[in-house]
């Protein structure tokens, strides 16, 4: 029997979010009598739910203190130690991190461990808009490309982050790949039991936004939205299913302002939410490929979206939904055609689930990293 392929996944956390499903799926899916795989994530935050914790009960990890997502120069010292005793240890065939805390310790990390495996990074975004001024995103960028030198593969969960990446000289165009995240079909679900076990009327639309309350995710321009819709009197109640820092300021603002909006918090129920919704919306300064709009196409909903990272990967404008420019009364006006034609809202919903299900599967996925790995031990 030939022997199974090692590969060490790394990621800095395993909070609810993109990256964290996408890994799981990678666990859960893969070959076991092919590959060996290990996971290593650090801690959550106490702001953050823990993926592994609420959802994911059934992976296995080692746990790297100070691989969470803050930055400490001490316990970013001692988690990469940790690193290279553990790379060193197990000899991985292949070691693929995820997210950009891991992807720098990670591969510092097998290079100084020096046992010669293949080393593969995931963008799953990037960090080059929305989130550091312009000395620290040059950084990034420098950091970003000198490791790119040593990294063997490079990996985009969607076109524009593999453009964006490239424009800014990180790794060459022979280096990267896009690999499309995938996700399992969600279940059945009755809509009029569904919105009776969510309190929800039967004759008002719902627009559903699913993420952390944070500032990237910039749920006040979503609350913008909701304050021009209700202004026009176009009869749609918005659902927040997230969680975060900026959660009380919502919730004053919704207070105050007596919006359309209810905050559910976080949800394990995301896709019964989504089944209860007749379209979906997300607000964003910059994304990867978020898998919140993945779920909502194989629930059948319409998107209205800003149009930022590979968000154009999963929505076609005009066909599966509406990208607009960041302004809120783009996205109100997209909101405001929806509402008023529904023929319109099935049109764009049954061609959203039709491409999600072509494009989006995790068996699609699945099948594509055992590829790379293979391939990669190859070299």
């Amino acid at each position: 029997m030939a022997q199974r392929i090692k590969v060490m996944e790394i990621i800095a956390r395993m909070n609810v979010g993109g990256p964290a499903v996408i890994v799981a799926e990678l666990m859960r899916g893969i070959d076991a009598t092919k590959f060996e795989v290990l996971l290593l994530t650090g801690y959550c935050d106490k702001t953050e739910a823990d993926y592994l914790d609420t959802v994911a009960t059934d992976i296995k990890a080692i746990r790297i203190d100070g691989l969470g997502r803050s930055l400490s120069l001490k316990q970013d010292v001692v988690s990469f130690f940790s690193l290279v005793r553990l790379i060193r240890k197990e000899q991985p065939d292949v070691i693929h991190t995820h997210t950009a805390k891991a992807g720098v310790l990670g591969r510092l990390a097998s290079i100084i461990a020096g046992k010669g495996a293949t080393r593969i990074h995931t963008f799953h975004g990037h960090l080059l808009h929305g989130y550091f001024g312009k000395a620290k995103t040059y950084l990034v960028i420098i950091i970003e490309r000198i490791l790119a030198k040593r990294t063997h593969l490079l990996v985009a969960v969607g076109t524009q982050v593999r453009d964006d990446l490239l424009r800014a000289r990180i790794g060459s165009a022979e280096k990267f790949v896009v690999s499309f995240p995938g996700l399992q079909l969600p279940a059945t679900f009755d809509i009029a039991s569904e919105r009776k076990k969510f309190d929800l009327d039967s004759s008002t639309l719902y627009c559903t936004f699913v993420g952390r309350l944070t500032h990237i995710k910039r749920p006040d321009r979503l609350l913008d939205v909701a304050s021009i819709i209700k202004a026009r009197g176009v009869n749609i109640h918005f659902l927040i299913a997230g969680d975060g820092e900026l959660t009380q300021m919502c919730q004053k603002r919704i207070v105050e302002e007596n919006l359309p909006v209810t905050l559910l918090g976080w949800r394990k129920d995301i896709d019964e939410i989504l089944a209860s919704s007749d379209m979906a919306i997300l607000t964003s300064d910059n994304e990867g490929i978020p898998l919140t709009l993945i779920q909502a196409s194989l629930a059948g909903l319409p998107i209205v979206a800003t149009r930022v990272g590979s968000i154009s990967d999963i929505v076609v404008h005009g066909e599966t939904g509406f990208l607009t420019d960041s302004e809120p009364v783009r996205l109100a006006d997209a909101i405001a055609a929806l509402v008023t034609d529904p023929a319109l809202r099935k049109s764009m919903g049954d061609a959203g689930r039709k491409r999600a299900l072509s494009q989006f599967s995790a068996h699609a996925m699945v099948t594509a990293h055992e590829d790379m790995y293979t391939s990669a031990t190859r070299r």
